[in-house]
């Protein structure tokens, strides 16, 4: 029996990130995860909200309520909280370039409850500078999109002042290649950034600072190597506290804490054998709370099919029970810090700090992140140790069990239901959304929308804090579109660079050397040098893929066409025409493949380019992939398929077959 005289320390918050389909859905989801013990929200949304568009906009088809909820206006937000009250609610959301509009949306909900925004409690992630590196989700230039994340900030702080305004995102940084060091490094670069932007937009007095950086909080990645992870987070406090006393003159240690939420590791789990993911995010969550004086203040763990597709219900239930285990069945949460006075430990986290600390010199040198970002060498370095990573699973220096060693296996039972162990978005649901979306429009006061509009536009082109205008357009009806629509008139739009001119450095396989040879000479029978596009169609941004398969690509011998994310099919087939390819390679990770692909092949065949054979690589369930052969896409791609070779030369075999060539010795 447990010693109930021993004084426990509070659990963390404990949150599930979800949303799909409708609000009227997701509502019904986040109703149902509180009842079972969850004690916080944690919203997804999907990507037309994340990049500003309607869900009727063109470039929205296919990616309606597919990686999570759509809101496109204050009637979407407050069915999505209906009968959660505002007040008592901790909630975080994920969402960065469309931040300002989504916590607008959030506080007029609020309001409406009858909420003094004042009591609001929760956390929008508003961290754009990572969305150039990892997710994409970003819109505008660096720049004016600093400027919106400060005006957030200021806002917040001296009005909603238990909002956590931004997260610094660290977890994409990771699941986009980078080392601990790096997360390190580029974490605290960003942040440095967002503060000195604040600090000189001269919207908070200087007696006040101390208070923006008490509301500063992180979003950290935890991956496998979980005795690693402890110590980075250890890092991450001890060089949190240093900065803020000596760059910003944070004096009360309260102020001064390194807070930090936390989802383990997506990157690290595997389709191959998914029952081995169960395990994983169990030891990654040792992780982030091992250590008493670096423990995560909020958790959400994925569920344990996220590299299969989108998790039910009960999949989502499993990853909830697997907190409420470690909080309330171990010990864990009555001792002091485990790890402290720990030479190896203490050594560790040392050689990090080290390392990150000559990672950020380098950011300083070149201007601070902003820069680094825009110049692509922050790009380039996460692209190259992704590379690395790659190279070693395929090589099999890094073993992945079920992947790269021990891969025989028994059938799962977990994934041999009718349902193939996912939970698939109703296709109706995307037509209903836009037939709401239109009534909506139709019943509103639209002189009120314009001036709303108006209102938003003048603080935009001049220097007032985007927020209140924001929470006028949230209550005079205006959309997420209509409200991004003004800004990108204002501000431009962005494409950040690929980050793909990297030089692997690697001594060549054997089996590397002979594809090169291969590829050489089928080029010279099909009389010029083999040409592949990799595309990015729809508004999916995760580009870790595609940028692999990019680099890999041009490595074996091919020449390489990539233009980043957020391609329309129609740019797509132009640009396949336009530049003579051999195939078009598509990556597609938000379950909207059926749509895009039927949308490039009807594009394809409009220009009398449907001669192109077309493969996909992305998180494609076995019913879609049958589909998706039977309707002509020549090869299929899942995160199973770990061999890069084995990827070219199956591409290789693609070219000389749609060419008529005979096959490969």
């Amino acid at each position: 029996m447990s010693d109930t005289s021993v004084q426990r320390d509070r659990p963390w918050l404990m949150r599930t990130y979800s949303g799909h389909s409708s609000a009227k859905a997701s509502n019904e989801l986040y109703r149902t995860n509180l009842r079972k013990g969850q004690t916080g929200l944690s919203v997804a949304f999907d990507l037309p909200t994340q990049t500003g568009y309607d869900s009727d906009h063109p470039l929205a088809r296919g990616e309606v309520g597919k990686v999570g909820v759509p809101v496109d206006h204050i009637g979407d937000m407050e069915a999505l909280f209906e009968q959660i009250p505002l007040g008592q609610m901790n909630t975080s959301m994920t969402i960065n370039a469309t931040a300002p509009w989504l916590l607008a949306l959030y506080v007029a909900a609020a309001e409406r409850q009858g909420v003094d925004p004042s009591q609001l409690q929760g956390t929008t992630q508003n961290d754009v500078l990572k969305e150039y590196l990892s997710r994409g989700t970003y819109i505008f230039p660096p720049e004016p999109s600093v400027r919106l994340t400060t005006d957030l900030i200021a806002y917040t702080v001296q009005n909603i002042p238990k909002w956590n305004p931004t997260n610094i995102c660290s977890y994409h940084l990771q699941e986009a290649g980078a080392t601990p060091t790096q997360e390190l490094a580029y974490a605290l670069s960003s942040a440095i950034a967002i503060l000195d932007a604040v600090r000189d937009s001269g919207q908070i007095p200087e007696e006040r600072f101390p208070a923006v950086v008490g509301r500063i909080s992180f979003f950290v990645n935890a991956g496998i190597r979980f005795v690693e992870e402890t110590c980075k987070l250890r890092a991450f406090g001890r060089m949190w506290d240093e900065l803020v006393q000596e760059r910003y003159g944070v004096e009360e240690p309260k102020l001064r804490r390194f807070r930090y939420g936390v989802q383990v590791n997506s990157l690290g789990l595997t389709e191959s054998q998914p029952e081995n993911n169960v395990q994983r995010i169990v030891l990654e969550m040792l992780a982030v709370t091992l250590s008493k004086n670096a423990r995560a203040r909020a958790i959400q763990l994925p569920a344990w099919n996220e590299a299969l597709g989108l998790p039910r219900p009960w999949d989502q239930q499993w990853a909830l029970r697997m907190q409420q285990v470690l909080a309330l069945e171990t010990d864990l949460l009555e001792y002091g810090d485990l790890l402290d006075g720990s030479p190896v430990v203490e050594a560790k986290v040392q050689e990090l700090i080290t390392g990150a600390r000559e990672e950020m010199q380098r950011v300083a040198e070149q201007g601070g992140m902003v820069h680094a970002i825009e110049s692509g060498h922050v790009k380039r370095e996460l692209v190259q140790s992704h590379t690395r990573r790659m190279r070693a699973i395929e090589s099999g220096d890094l073993e992945i069990v079920g992947v790269n060693c021990f891969q025989e296996t028994a059938e799962s039972p977990l994934t041999s239901g009718t349902d193939s162990g996912i939970m698939k978005v109703d296709p109706r649901a995307e037509q209903e959304q836009i037939t709401a979306l239109q009534a909506f429009r139709a019943v509103r006061d639209q002189e009120q929308v314009e001036l709303a509009l108006a209102a938003l536009r003048s603080a935009a082109t001049g220097d007032g804090n985007i927020m209140p205008p924001s929470i006028q357009c949230a209550h005079a009806g205006v959309t997420t579109g209509e409200w991004s629509e003004v800004l990108r008139d204002v501000f431009g739009e962005y494409r950040a660079p690929t980050g793909i001119d990297i030089a692997t450095g690697d001594r060549p396989s054997e089996a590397l050397q002979q594809l090169r040879e291969q590829v050489r000479t089928t080029g010279e029978e099909l009389g010029r040098p083999l040409r592949l596009l990799i595309g990015k169609p729809g508004l999916d941004g995760h580009s870790n893929g595609a940028e692999q398969i990019a680099v890999k690509g041009r490595d074996a011998g091919f020449e390489i066409v990539y233009e980043g994310i957020r391609l329309t099919p129609a740019q797509i087939a132009r640009a396949a025409q336009e530049e003579g390819v051999h195939l078009i390679g598509l990556s597609v990770l938000s379950g909207s493949h059926m749509e895009l692909v039927a949308d490039i092949q009807l594009e394809l065949a409009n220009i009398g380019a449907g001669d192109v054979p077309v493969v996909i690589g992305g998180i494609i369930p076995e019913d879609d992939e049958r589909q998706l052969r039977e309707q002509g896409v020549q090869a299929v791609f899942t995160p199973k398929d770990h061999d890069m070779n084995a990827i070219m030369a199956n591409i290789l075999d693609v070219i000389r077959h749609s060419n008529g060539l005979e096959a490969r010795d």
